[in-house]
């Protein structure tokens, strides 16, 4: 079902407004903007209420706030979605970044797939408040044990510590600062120039998608929508197979009515 899904899907045509419903009637938030749920929590929940008991809730971070923490929460979905064998790869880079288009688009494509699954009925025996404070409790006790480890550990090197501070300070000086400088700023550069280029592939992207839009609004128009030659663009705009062409689908039926065409006229002459 999650590669039959394409791009030209009545799905990716769902607006950010019916999608923000769909989530906070469902799990009982609040949310007023799509990129409230670039951290993949919400993501996570969606399929646990979908398939209940799958997805290990403890290890979702509702308040992951970081990309590093947002990340962990993808890596939880990934794997829900690897054992479900759902064939749907996630941009982790785009969503975390919270841009509304990515993120609206996953939505998108996720409410499209629950309900294919349970036919867009709310699992009334899901307690989604529940679940998440169930899976904080979980956090905070990991956080707590991890945090009275530490201050223990702590306390038995504090010795060995301080022993060996005066030594760290008379090994590092100017040099060493001025190397992480240096790297700093190519670390940088490297950033911003794959920010630019990212920004670019998304311009270019969203470019061609408004073009096939457009094709398909002309080809569904009352007057060309049972043309052939709509037909046939409509083969390629609607192909489930996203690995294959589907232009030879649309070329063999072309034939199909030129041929058909042709023995018509023969017969009439």
């Amino acid at each position: 079902m999650a590669s039959s899904i394409g791009m030209m899907d009545s799905a990716y045509f769902v607006g950010r407004n019916e999608i923000l419903t769909w989530i906070n009637n469902r799990l009982q938030l609040n949310l007023s903007r799509i990129e409230d749920a670039a951290s993949g929590a919400v993501q996570c929940q969606m399929m646990d209420m979908t398939y209940p008991g799958v997805v290990p809730m403890h290890k979702v971070n509702f308040d992951a706030k970081t990309e590093y923490d947002m990340i962990q929460n993808y890596k939880v979905l990934q794997e829900v979605f690897n054992k479900l064998k759902i064939d749907k790869h996630i941009e982790v880079g785009r969503l975390v970044k919270g841009r509304p288009l990515d993120n609206l688009e996953f939505l998108q494509w996720l409410k499209r797939y629950c309900d294919s699954v349970n036919g867009g009925i709310m699992n009334e025996n899901y307690n989604p408040v529940e679940r998440r404070i169930k899976g904080g409790k979980d956090r905070n006790v990991k956080s707590l044990k991890s945090s009275k480890s530490l201050q223990t550990n702590t306390m038995n090197h504090s010795g060995s510590v301080d022993s060996l501070r005066p030594k760290q300070l008379r090994s590092s000086g100017g040099a060493d600062v001025a190397i992480a400088s240096t790297e700093i700023q190519a670390l940088s550069k490297q950033v911003t120039d794959l920010k630019l280029s990212v920004d670019h592939l998304e311009k270019e992207r969203d470019f061609y998608f408004a073009k096939l839009r457009d094709i398909e609004i002309l080809c569904q128009a009352t007057e060309l929508e049972n043309d052939p030659m709509s037909v046939a663009i409509k083969k390629i705009l609607y192909a489930a197979d996203a690995k294959g062409s589907a232009l030879d689908d649309a070329q063999e039926y072309l034939n199909e009515v030129l041929d058909g065409d042709v023995e018509a006229e023969a017969e009439e002459a």
